[in-house]
């Protein structure tokens, strides 16, 4: 291996430390209201997040100095670690239901949510297989589907919480790890047209699915119902006009949008911040994409590339739908926007895994 740079990508760390401070503010002015009503203490789920951003951080820059080809020879290992914690989760007594999802298992005060591990584990592995199988990946029964069957078999067992949004962003970020390492259109075209008909099956075989589909074609015919919160997120992004009513004058986090601090935290940001400040967010994104290309782009090997590519594909799937369900360009799914979301599972795992990157960029020729 080449030798190491003294200090990661400087640009990627200002761009993760100015996200993870911005979400932090942004979850407390979102999440006061409620839980100064719930808890009697508006601090509540800020502190618990700052607590979480805490650990996420110490764990980021303990990654960031462990060698990135350290996790090829543990991927297996903690491959079948998720694997056990996603059937566990399903078993009555172990795992916890929420919003009508078994995806959580407790872990004293806290839970973690082992699909959210599972998609860093997954990355992990699948990086490894095409480092080890890059050839053979332009064959659809000896490389193509080899490498969807694990992801797949993951998948299934996410959709028995059920949980659609997260397996969806596993999914889809497996699908760009297999297309950047040179998979043939043809078969993403063959694997989109059953994967329409699966999609079209998932929807008819739970209610709640067909009516979120059916809300995000015309909200407003069940405003009270199942088009009640992506109206409310509207209603929140709409008056923010250009700057914004002010940070913590948000309307909309008054009992009106269930539970901002979490997957629509961005409309209360956009209310209270405005165009410009939704724009500014939207900006450090698209920078972190851009560092994580460059470092993927230039890592020493291929796992390295692989890997970047993953976790870099999964922060940009992600942010993606959870924008276009906020904005009401795609229907409603559970899905955090990273960095920003209340949640110590979604805030741990995005920063144990930029932890890696940044340890690729140490090795990568930029």
């Amino acid at each position: 291996m080449p030798v190491k740079k003294t200090t990661p990508d400087f640009v990627l760390v200002i761009v993760i430390l100015s996200l993870l401070s911005i979400g932090l503010i942004m979850v407390y002015s979102a999440s006061a209201v409620w839980a100064d009503f719930r808890f009697d203490d508006s601090f509540y789920f800020a502190k618990r997040q700052l607590l979480f951003a805490v650990v996420g951080l110490v764990a980021m820059f303990f990654i960031m100095n462990v060698d990135y080809w350290t996790w090829r020879n543990w991927s297996k290992i903690l491959l079948i670690i998720c694997f056990i914690l996603l059937i566990a989760v399903l078993i009555p007594g172990i795992g916890n239901v929420r919003n009508g999802s078994r995806s959580w298992i407790g872990v004293g005060a806290f839970s973690i949510q082992p699909s959210e591990f599972m998609k860093l584990a997954m990355i992990m592995f699948l990086a490894k297989y095409l480092t080890t199988n890059q050839k053979r990946i332009t064959q659809f029964t000896k490389g193509f589907v080899p490498s969807l069957a694990l992801v797949f078999l993951a998948f299934g067992l996410i959709m028995l919480q059920p949980d659609l949004g997260t397996g969806t962003v596993m999914v889809g970020t497996c699908m760009i790890m297999i297309f950047v390492a040179g998979a043939k259109i043809s078969h993403f075209i063959g694997l989109g047209l059953v994967g329409v008909a699966g999609f079209v099956g998932l929807i008819l075989a739970a209610p709640y699915r067909m009516d979120r589909i059916t809300s995000y074609l015309d909200p407003w015919s069940d405003p009270l119902g199942t088009g009640f919160q992506i109206i409310q997120s509207l209603y929140a992004i709409g008056p923010g006009g250009l700057f914004g009513l002010g940070l913590g004058q948000s309307r909309q986090k008054f009992f009106y949008l269930p539970e901002p601090q979490t997957d629509f935290i961005y409309a209360i940001l956009a209310e209270e911040l405005g165009f410009i400040g939704g724009a500014f967010v939207l900006l450090l994104f698209a920078l972190l994409l851009w560092r994580g290309i460059r470092v993927a782009l230039n890592a020493p090997d291929l796992y390295g590339s692989f890997l970047a590519v993953g976790i870099i594909s999964m922060i940009a799937v992600q942010v993606m739908i959870n924008i276009g369900v906020v904005t009401g360009l795609i229907p409603v799914t559970g899905i955090t926007l990273p960095f920003f979301s209340y949640g110590g599972s979604s805030l741990t795992l995005m920063l144990m895994a930029v932890g890696i990157l940044l340890n690729i960029s140490r090795y990568a020729r930029i």
